[in-house]
């Protein structure tokens, strides 16, 4: 039980830090330019959403691997 805990706290560090850093990457692009100024505040709704989504599957994808690479023990 307690290794589905500390999983579980992984996880969810994992998944935190990959939408935060999916984020900052997103704003440093600064599509903010692009976008008119009466569109700003849905502009930021998408660029929240989709750096979730993002950060999620990037985190996924990570977390899969480590998984993988734990599992493979049990080939030998």
């Amino acid at each position: 039980m307690r290794q589905i805990g500390i999983n579980a706290v992984f996880n969810l560090i994992s998944n935190f830090t990959f939408i935060f850093i999916a984020f900052k990457c997103l704003q440093s692009l600064r599509l903010d330019y692009y976008v008119n100024k009466s569109k700003q505040q849905a502009f930021k709704l998408v660029l929240v959403l989709v750096s979730t989504a993002l950060g999620f599957l990037v985190s996924q994808f990570f977390l899969n691997f480590i998984d993988s690479v734990r599992n493979l023990g049990y080939l030998l």
